[in-house]
């Protein structure tokens, strides 16, 4: 690798990052490009033969992974999930979390539901070489 690709792929590097991190604010191709100080359009082209996807698409599937959290782990409605990881409009993330997840927000919801298990036995569960392999030895 040439001194030169390397260089591009750090500025590359520096613009994805900065998706990630301000991934609920709206984010413009040009200030992208000035982080990754190249011109816009070599911008979105570079990020897409970098990363194998334009910008948008990779701030979008950023923002769905991050509501997908969030519906997992939180009671929050998905109208408030939807303007908390950035996007706009109800509508337009109901539609890019059912193109990349294949399913809706609410179904997703619902599927991966968290089953309360009481702590003892959460823990008990987890703990290595305990209750597991203790009902194995008692079948022996």
């Amino acid at each position: 690798m040439t001194r030169d690709v390397e260089a591009a792929n750090r500025r590359m590097l520096r613009a994805r990052d900065a998706m990630d991190r301000d991934f609920a604010t709206a984010l413009d191709i040009a200030t992208l490009a000035r982080i990754a100080m190249v011109s816009p359009a070599h911008f979105i082209r570079e990020f897409r033969a970098t990363f194998g996807e334009t910008p948008h698409r990779y701030l979008q599937r950023r923002r769905v992974e991050r509501a997908m959290a969030m519906l997992r782990e939180s009671d929050r409605s998905v109208t408030d999930v939807c303007f908390a990881v950035g996007f706009a409009s109800l509508g337009t993330f109901s539609r890019t979390f059912h193109a990349i997840v294949g399913e809706s927000p609410t179904a997703y919801r619902r599927r991966v539901a968290v089953v309360p298990v009481p702590t003892c036995f959460g823990m008990a569960w987890r703990r290595p070489g305990s209750f597991g392999e203790a009902r194995g030895r008692a079948a022996r």
